[in-house]
Order: C-alpha cells, then sequence, then structure tokens
C-alpha cells in the first residue's frame, strides 16, 4: 500500500505522527492508499517554511512572481490528464469531470497571472498644496486553505495561485480523502519555479485544522465545504484574530415556469442534479415546478435518466461515478427511503443500484422525488448526492417565497422564455448566484464565487476581485514635498487651501 507524503519548504516530507487515514478507490471499494496526519508540529514546520518564504517573497517583483505563474499554467495544462487520473483514482468522478475540474482550476491560475493589473493602486494628485495621496495593496503574510473532497484540484487552484500571487506564501491542508492532486499542484509549482516554502500541503484531520485556526503566524484562512463545519471554522479563526472566508453548504433550487423550453430544462435537471454523482456545492437539488409543467417535466427527466451510464470513472463509458465512501452512499440512500416514508413519491429508485465486476464500490444510482414538501428531510438538510427533489407550486410569488425561506443561499436557476420574469427572479430571490436558463451558474475566473446567507460565512467571496482583497489589505499614503520656499511654523489646523 502506498504511503502519502506532507509537502513542506519545497520538497515531500514523511509524516511523523504515526497517525494515518485510509484512502479508498471508490468504484472498487478498496483501501489504495494511506494519508499521513499531520501533528501539532507538522503543521508548526509547515508554517514556519511560509513564514520564511514570505520574508522574500512578499517584496518580490510582480514580474517574477507573473513569470512564474505563466510557467506553472503552461506545466499544469500539460499535466492535466495526469492530475484527472488522480482525482477519478480517489475521488470516483469520470474522467471528462476531472477534466473539466482541473480546466476550471486553470482559470484562477490565468487570473493570477494579470495580477499586475488587479494590485494596481490609486493616486490622487494635489490633493492640498503639493499633496498627493496614494493607496496601495499589500500581502498579508502566511494564509491557509482547508478544501473539500469534491474537487481535489479546482479548488485548491481557487485559493493559492491568486494568494502567492499577491505576495502571500501558502499552507494548504486538502481533504485527506483525496490528498494525491493537491501534492501534485506542489509539485508542479516548484518545478515552475515557486521558491521553497511559498506553498506547503500538510494532510490531517481536525488536529491539522484546529492548528491552523489558532496558529498566530496565519493571517487568514480560506475554507469551502459544508456549513456546520464553516461556522466552525468562521467562528474560531475570527476568534483567534484572522480573516475568514468559510463557504459552505447548498440546497439549489431551479425554478421552472410554464413558459420554459421543457427539454431544455429536462436536459438541465440531469446535468445539474446528477453530474459528479450529486456531489457538488453547486448541483440542482430541488426542482420547482411551477402550474401545470410537473407532471411533462417529471417524464422527461425519467426517460433521460434511464439511459445514463453509471460506472468506474476511469471507464469512458462512464457519465457518473460512485460515491466518496461507503458511510456517505448510505447516507444518501437513506434520504430516499426516508422520503418515502415521510409521503413523496418515490419516481426513481437507485438505492440498489450497483456495477457488475464492482459490487464492492460506493455505488448509487440516481433517484427523482416528487411531491416533495419542505417539511420533509429530502428537502431540508443538503444530501450531496444524485438525489433531485421536485416541488410543485401554483405561481411564481409561491416559488419565491419557498426559495427565499431556505436557510441556504449559494446559487439558483430560473428556466423561462419570459425576460421580464427572469429579470424579476434575478433582482428577488436571496442567492450570491444566479442562472438565466443555465442550471450551474459557477461564475469564471473574473467574477467572484460565493453565496448568501448560510452558504458563506465572512465577508469576501472566493476569487475575482473579492479574491484578491482578501489576500490583502489596503494602505493609504499620504505625500508632500515641501518647496524650498516653504518653512516658518503654523500651529493651526490644516486646510485644504
Amino acid at each position: 500500500m502506498k504511503t502519502l507524503s506532507h509537502w513542506i519548504g519545497g520538497k515531500p516530507v514523511e509524516g511523523i505522527s504515526g497517525n494515518f487515514g485510509p484512502v479508498y478507490n471508490p468504484a472498487t471499494g478498496a483501501q489504495e492508499k494511506q494519508v499521513p496526519f499531520a501533528s501539532v508540529d507538522e503543521v508548526d514546520s509547515a508554517v514556519a517554511a511560509a513564514k520564511a518564504a514570505h520574508a522574500t517573497w512578499g517584496t518580490s517583483a510582480l514580474a517574477k512572481r507573473t513569470s512564474i505563474l505563466f510557467k506553472y499554467r503552461e506545466l499544469v495544462d500539460a499535466h492535466r490528464e495526469e492530475i484527472a487520473q488522480l482525482i477519478t483514482a480517489e475521488h470516483g468522478k469520470v474522467h471528462s469531470d476531472a477534466l473539466g475540474e482541473v480546466a476550471r482550476g486553470l482559470e484562477i491560475v490565468e487570473l493570477a497571472c494579470g495580477i499586475s493589473e488587479k494590485l494596481k493602486g490609486e493616486l490622487s494628485t494635489q490633493v492640498s498644496t503639493r499633496v498627493d495621496v496614494s493607496s496601495i495593496r499589500q500581502s498579508l503574510g502566511v494564509v491557509a486553505g482547508i478544501t473539500p473532497f469534491n474537487f481535489p484540484a479546482m479548488v485548491p487552484m481557487w485559493m493559492f495561485p491568486l494568494a502567492v500571487a499577491c505576495g502571500n506564501t501558502f499552507v494548504l491542508k486538502p481533504s485527506e480523502k483525496v490528498p494525491s492532486a493537491a501534492f501534485k499542484l506542489a509539485e508542479l509549482a516548484a518545478e515552475a519555479g515557486l521558491p521553497d516554502g511559498v506553498l506547503n500541503v500538510v494532510n490531517g484531520d481536525k488536529t491539522a485544522v484546529d492548528r491552523i485556526l489558532e496558529h498566530p503566524d496565519i493571517a487568514a484562512v480560506s475554507f469551502v465545504g459544508s456549513t456546520p463545519i464553516a461556522k466552525y471554522i468562521h467562528t474560531n479563526g475570527t476568534a483567534n484574530g484572522k480573516r475568514v472566508q468559510a463557504l459552505g453548504g447548498a440546497k439549489n433550487h431551479m425554478l421552472v415556469l410554464p413558459d420554459a423550453d421543457l427539454d431544455l430544462a429536462a436536459d438541465s435537471a440531469i446535468n445539474a442534479a446528477y453530474g459528479s454523482a450529486g456531489e457538488r456545492c453547486m448541483a440542482i437539488s430541488v426542482v420547482v415546478a411551477v402550474g401545470d409543467t410537473a407532471d411533462p417535466l417529471i417524464e422527461k427527466i425519467k426517460e433521460r435518466a434511464g439511459k445514463l451510464t453509471i460506472g468506474p470513472g476511469d471507464d469512458p463509458a462512464s457519465e457518473m461515478g460512485p460515491l466518496i465512501t461507503k458511510v456517505h452512499r448510505d447516507k444518501v440512500a437513506s434520504y430516499v427511503t426516508g422520503a418515502g416514508a415521510q409521503g413523496a413519491t418515490v419516481a426513481l429508485d437507485g438505492t440498489g443500484f450497483t456495477v457488475e465486476g464492482h459490487e464492492d464500490g460506493h455505488w448509487i444510482g440516481v433517484s427523482l422525488l416528487d411531491n416533495v414538501t419542505p417539511e420533509m428531510d429530502c428537502y431540508r438538510d443538503e444530501i450531496f448526492g444524485p438525489v433531485l427533489s421536485v416541488v410543485r407550486v401554483d405561481t411564481y410569488d409561491e416559488a419565491i417565497a419557498l426559495m427565499n425561506n431556505s436557510p441556504w443561499g449559494n446559487g439558483t436557476a430560473i428556466f423561462t422564455r419570459d425576460g421580464g420574469a427572469a429579470r424579476h427572479f434575478q433582482l428577488e430571490v436571496e442567492a450570491g448566484m444566479v442562472g438565466v436558463n443555465v442550471p450551474i451558474p459557477v461564475p469564471v475566473g473574473y467574477h467572484s464565487f460565493g453565496g448568501w446567507k448560510d452558504s458563506l460565512f465572512g465577508d469576501h467571496h472566493i476569487y475575482g476581485n473579492d479574491g484578491v482583497h482578501f489576500y490583502t489589505r489596503g494602505k493609504v499614503v499620504t505625500t508632500r514635498w515641501p518647496d524650498p520656499s516653504d518653512g516658518g511654523i503654523n500651529l493651526g489646523f490644516p486646510s485644504n487651501g
């Protein structure tokens, strides 16, 4: 069995804590690797390497940083197949989905390559006699990222490329379930010329997380994961004086109006609910069908769902892979059986699905629940699996009230041909990301990603301009160069004359 390593100070470092976690192949259910869990001392070692590196990296030329990032972009692009294979082996998602993840992560690397434009300051001349005022942005120092299992490459690339481009050094704690992609990204960064200690990767569990949150030399923490953990990260990080952006969970709704193209809506519901086996914070998990749209829409969804090919992620024929662990698979299945017991109609039941020759894999088929009501567990909880609920409402106003009553506000979508209705929706719905006939409205790299309400804790969304502001702090400089003829003493209050 392969034992993985940390990446500290520009090189692989074997774990010394004696604690390890299993890394499974979700398609077979077999443990293929073990990952070391960092002790407090090992986290401290990574932070010390990052702090030492910041002494020179934080004052390095923007031209040097961007040159390294351009090289890094080339290397990640050249190794995208290898990175995708690592993702598929540990996460289980199909290869095409893994490749798409790498491509979306590269968008943020490309944004970071243009950091010189993002860090331009402002200047006001002659605000008073011979007085100029300028504003600049500077790095924070050592910053950290704690990332989830569902996007082992993309979410780390949402964080560290921008952070290091801004002059910070970085400590990454990836999910212990999917550690290999993050390690590969660090290797490639070193190959691109990133100085030792600028990017460090420590694997671990709650011990590592808590040390990151309390370490006095870490200035800021980025997190993506479930809402309960996001609350924990934000509460404890800010209590220790850190800047925190913590992105939590979601229950994303897709509103379908009677005038919508139902074929487009059905295709979109399939893609958004069942892609990546539903293990996406931007997955659509609730369709809100207005008026008489529910019956024909459900039939179209069922027809398409019956044609999906579920299998190992490395099989080119597979369109959906397994879930991350057996425990999670069983939890997702419990929501389907529980929905039926609570009065929902189980239009499609994927709980008995398996794959021949891979019976020990973490398999579940697609499930579709009709006549769901807000009181049911399948509606109230984030399931994080291939389960789509349909809620029937009579009017647009009833739909908006239902959606805005949700404690989450990550992403949402409306399907309609009516521009006026779409405009009302984008202004009235309480969510941070909105799609109009777009089921998964994840913003491009130069716009920021983030939700509202219990989907985000902190003041900054991730990447885009918000990301640059999160990883820097502003400074205003007021300058006066006296004219040789100036002189004398004046104790009066300065004026703007």
